[in-house]
C-alpha cells in the first residue's frame, strides 16, 4: 500500500506550516519552492485543509497561511483524512460502498482487515503534527 501524493504533500504543507509560521504567515509560494510541490497543487490542497479547519488563510501583501489550531492538537490521522478521506484497506470497510457480494465468503477474514483500519488509524492517530515538525528537518 502506498500513501497517494496528496497525502504526502499535505503532510509536507502542515510540517512547513507549522515550522515557518512564527515569523508571520506562510506564503504558499515559498511552501512550493521549498517543498519542489506544484503551487496549483498545494493550493488545492490547502484549500481542503482550510475546509477541515487545520489551516487559516490570511489575505493580503503579508498574506499566506498559519495553523488554525495549536499543532499538538492535529494529528497526522487528521490531516490525511482530510486531504484522501477515509482510509479503508477493503471496500466492504468503506460505510458509503455497496453491499460486498463476497460478504458471506470472507467472515474468517473480515476481522483482518478490520484489525488493519483500527491499527492504521490508531497509529497515524497517535503521531501530531508537533512531532512531525519537530523531527522533520
Amino acid at each position: 500500500m502506498r500513501a497517494s501524493s496528496k497525502v504526502r504533500y499535505a503532510l509536507y504543507l502542515m510540517i512547513d506550516v507549522a515550522k515557518h509560521q512564527e515569523a508571520g504567515p506562510v506564503p504558499l509560494r515559498e511552501v512550493s519552492v521549498r517543498q519542489n510541490i506544484s503551487l496549483k497543487y498545494l493550493e488545492q490542497i490547502a484549500s481542503q485543509l482550510s475546509k477541515f479547519g487545520y489551516l487559516e488563510s490570511i489575505r493580503g501583501a503579508q498574506g499566506g497561511y498559519r495553523l488554525a489550531r495549536e499543532a499538538a492538537s492535529i494529528s497526522a490521522g487528521d490531516i490525511m483524512r482530510a486531504a484522501e478521506g477515509e482510509f479503508v484497506s477493503v471496500a466492504c470497510l468503506d460505510e458509503e460502498a455497496e453491499a460486498c457480494p463476497r460478504q458471506s465468503h470472507c467472515c474468517s477474514i473480515a476481522a483482518f482487515w478490520q484489525g488493519l483500519h483500527q491499527t492504521i488509524d490508531s497509529y497515524t492517530d497517535d503521531v501530531s503534527l508537533e512531532s512531525l515538525a519537530l523531527t522533520q528537518l
